[in-house]
């Protein structure tokens, strides 16, 4: 089984009012304070992510450099360029394949590409994550295919105890 879970990068701004590279743009500090207090969160529970897969863009490494150091640093952080672009299942499995062995990986990246997967894993349109949200998705098998993942949650920022 897999248990993948799909993290929409924090709280990184305004990107109209950003006047450098977009992939360089940082959190802000409600995006650190986002990631700080979800890897809280995933500490409490028995099946945290076991490995964090990002985007090479600076607000989604920091995301999820955040959430691993919440979590004592337990789990490798990953840089995977696939993820700054669009996603689809066979994508997904290629990452999943190059990270190496993961019971429960976590993809670290941006939106409407995290939205729209999350919705074909689960067989319906996209499914709007909101920056800081989380999503687990189970899949019975080792590999991760459209329409055949069970949503076992989607947990919006604001309901992160901070």
């Amino acid at each position: 089984m897999i248990a993948l879970h799909l993290l929409r990068h924090a709280h990184a701004g305004d990107p109209a009012r950003w006047e450098g590279d977009d992939a360089a743009r940082p959190l802000s500090e409600k995006g650190r304070r986002q990631a700080r207090d979800l890897g809280g969160l995933l500490a409490l529970i028995d099946e945290p992510p076991d490995v964090f897969i990002t985007s090479p863009k600076l607000r989604s490494l920091q995301t999820a450099e955040g959430v691993a150091k919440a979590l004592r640093n337990r789990v490798r952080v990953i840089e995977d360029e696939r993820l700054a672009g669009m996603l689809d299942a066979a994508t997904v499995n290629a990452i999943l394949a190059d990270a190496g062995p993961a019971y429960r990986p976590c993809l670290v990246g941006h939106d409407p590409d995290l939205s729209e997967l999350l919705g074909e894993f689960v067989g319906t349109g996209p499914v709007p994550m909101r920056k800081g949200a989380l999503a687990r998705v189970d899949f019975t098998g080792d590999v991760v295919a459209a329409g055949a993942g069970t949503l076992r949650y989607l947990l919006p920022p604001e309901l992160v105890p901070g």
